[in-house]
């Protein structure tokens, strides 16, 4: 059964407006504001087809880095499709074979350890922050602040 399947693309430098024009002679997209991420949809039996399909008709139309189902699929998981280059390759290679796994395995191993290990430094400079900002204010003065500012960045978030 075919279905659609949404695409994050990923560039490695905003996409000028030329390089746009002739992408959407291929694909229909929708971009952020820097230029930076893309979106779209694409027809496949599976998420893998889609991301080789879309890399298919998008390379060397746009400086992609990284495509990737914007979805997880049932087990939590994005698929990602990274065009790499022959040095980094062979080193993936080599280092997936010296740990004895597949290269794909290998390189998603390391980028969920890279992933974890940047929310927890995330979570540490939180931490400091409001450690600092208790040294200075009351449990209640940051937490109605912190209530009020989320209030206002997110309105329909707020209570009736």
């Amino acid at each position: 059964m075919t279905r659609h399947y949404a695409i994050e693309i990923t560039l490695t430098r905003p996409a000028s407006c030329g390089e746009l024009r002739r992408a959407r002679k291929h694909v229909v997209l929708a971009e952020n504001a820097d230029r930076t991420r893309l979106m779209t949809l694409q027809s496949a039996k599976s998420p893998g087809t889609a991301l080789h399909r879309m890399r298919h008709r998008l390379d060397g139309q746009l400086p992609i880095d990284i495509l990737a189902t914007h979805y997880p699929d049932h087990s939590g998981h994005l698929l990602l499709n990274v065009n790499l280059g022959r040095t980094a390759t062979k080193a993936v290679r080599k280092a997936a074979a010296a740990t004895g796994q597949r290269p794909s395995d290998f390189l998603g191993q390391r980028l969920a350890q890279k992933v974890e290990r940047s929310e927890q430094e995330r979570q540490r400079r939180l931490t400091t922050l409001l450690e600092s900002l208790l040294q200075q204010h009351t449990r209640e003065e940051v937490l109605s602040c912190a209530a009020g500012l989320l209030n206002r960045c997110h309105p329909s978030a707020a209570a009736p």
